[in-house]
């Protein structure tokens, strides 16, 4: 996990060529919306590079948010060394849209493995915000 006080000055772990200040900072602070259900699952990696689990269980579908795994979920977050993030694909999901999907690799180590979650997943708008659902 990259401390808070230096994540401001590195490239977002999103992939994206931004700071993290100019990039998921802004969505994670409430400074700025996810735009696209790829912004939002681009913030959603970096909260799990960073272990922030109250902005993972903001960003989650209230139907099927696991507020009751949200600890367990940081633990896991802070306990592998994340690697990078590779979008593969997305349908819908723009600004006009109300559902779409990301398709992505999320790399990381555990222990002295390295493996990725490949994930194809589904985002809809909640309260005119983009949130994940499964």
């Amino acid at each position: 996990m990259v401390e808070n006080s230096k994540i401001n000055q590195i490239i977002c772990p999103c992939g994206r060529p931004k700071t993290y200040t100019d990039c998921c900072g802004q969505i994670h602070q409430n400074q700025a919306k996810a735009i696209t259900a790829e912004d939002l699952m681009r913030s959603r990696y970096t909260a799990f590079v960073l272990a922030n689990g109250d902005y993972l269980m903001h960003s989650h579908h209230s139907s099927t948010r696991p507020i009751s795994e949200k600890n367990e979920i940081v633990r896991w977050a802070k306990s592998v060394k994340w690697i990078k993030l590779e979008v593969l694909n997305t349908t819908q999901g723009s600004s006009n849209d109300n559902e779409g999907t990301v398709e992505f690799k999320a790399y990381f180590k555990e222990g002295f493995v390295t493996t990725y979650i490949h994930e194809n997943s589904y985002f809809t708008k909640e309260n005119g915000n983009w949130v994940y659902v499964g």
